[in-house]
């Protein structure tokens, strides 16, 4: 496939597409005026490769459906929603489930790589699926320990030798109970336990492992990963040491903050407008940094049958809300694309053709020459 890459300011490049398989092994570089300027051959990264904003524009990417664990990568999958969509995804958004063991996933990788598209890799520490609660065998406090360190340098490693860049984030949701890194689970609000007496264990314990995993990254060379910090719009419990700002690992440790915003996802849900709850979570997201570019990372809503025009007025309110500027500082949309049924039987269906109204009304809003797949990397 072809390279294509467009030159910007202070030597940085705007990636499209992997090299071809008879590059492979070789560093291309371009001499300019000013200075040198290496391009991405899959070569081990031995200098940063972040993906950074791109002035002007706002990525668009999605989770495009890999299924119930969420790690199905398919190119199948990735052209089916961009063909729904009418436009390219500049990431794809899957789960590397650490299940039994910790293991890098090369073939997803590699996958969506080929496709052009920027892996985004969420690092679930979690060893099944099922009611909220404690992971017995990823606890934060084991994570801390150093029990797995080797694993994680292995991972660490074959990123850092893949020389592609990638974005990754540990703790999806974090102030969510329904995910077994939370607070609730690993100390809650209690203060003597762990750390600093002034801070509460729950939300300290993930902050340190968040931290601890990226130390290990950058120990082992991996500079082609962005660190992304993902946050839930609302915390759940509603508790005082649940907060955003008490997860945050702190600018050092992070390259973007990522938040979810979710309207009903099933027919018993109350009906919230995307700005309704975004403009309750946005002045918490900028004020954890002066600087960090923030992207969503996750919205949808369920499809109404009797009233199909309530999901498409809400998808084009969220992205046009997004386009317009009212959250100034966000500089990616990533749509989760999926359906699912519920245990009491009810399917939740995100999916943006479950209606003829909210496909269209998607189309629409990300038809905006603002919206853009190709990525900046510096």
């Amino acid at each position: 496939m072809q390279l294509r890459l467009q030159l910007l300011s202070q030597g940085i490049f705007t990636y499209k597409q992997p090299l071809p398989a008879q590059a492979a092994g070789k560093m291309v570089v371009l001499i300019l005026i000013g200075g040198l300027f290496s391009v991405i051959t899959g070569q081990p990264a031995a200098y940063a490769q972040k993906v950074v904003p791109r002035p002007g524009f706002i990525y668009h990417a999605a989770f495009p459906d890999f299924g119930g664990p969420e790690d199905k990568v398919t190119l199948e999958r990735i052209t089916k929603f961009e063909d729904l969509a009418g436009k390219k995804i500049a990431w794809a958004y899957f789960s590397n489930n650490w299940w039994r063991r910790i293991k890098y996933p090369q073939a997803a990788i590699n996958t969506i790589h080929s496709h052009g598209s920027v892996p985004f890799v969420r690092l679930m520490a979690r060893s099944k699926f099922g009611k909220p609660r404690a992971d017995k065998r990823y606890r934060l406090r084991k994570i801390l320990s150093g029990k797995f360190d080797r694993a994680i340098s292995a991972w660490a490693d074959a990123a850092a030798a893949s020389g592609i860049p990638m974005m990754v984030e540990f703790g999806s949701e974090v102030n969510g109970f329904w995910v077994p890194w939370n607070g609730k689970w690993n100390g809650r609000g209690r203060k003597k336990r762990y750390g600093d007496p002034h801070m509460a264990d729950g939300p300290e314990r993930f902050r340190d492992a968040y931290r601890h995993i990226v130390d290990i990254f950058r120990a082992r060379g991996a500079n082609n990963v962005t660190w992304v910090f993902h946050v839930n719009a609302i915390s759940y419990p509603n508790a005082k040491w649940n907060t955003i700002k008490a997860y945050y690992p702190g600018d050092d440790y992070v390259d973007w903050i990522g938040v979810s915003v979710y309207g009903a996802l099933n027919a018993s849900e109350a009906w919230l407008s995307f700005t309704e709850v975004l403009d309750q979570a946005y002045p918490q997201l900028v004020a954890l940094s002066a600087d960090k570019p923030l992207a969503l990372l996750e919205f949808g809503v369920d499809e109404r049958r009797h009233n199909p025009s309530l999901k498409a007025a809400w998808i084009s309110e969220a992205i046009n809300s997004i386009a317009s500027g009212r959250y100034p500082r966000i500089r990616a949309i990533s749509y989760w694309h999926e359906n699912w049924r519920n245990a009491h039987g009810v399917e939740s269906r995100l999916h943006i053709n479950s209606s003829p109204e909210a496909l269209a009304a998607y189309r629409s809003a990300v038809a905006n020459s603002i919206f853009t797949s190709s990525v900046k990397i510096r």
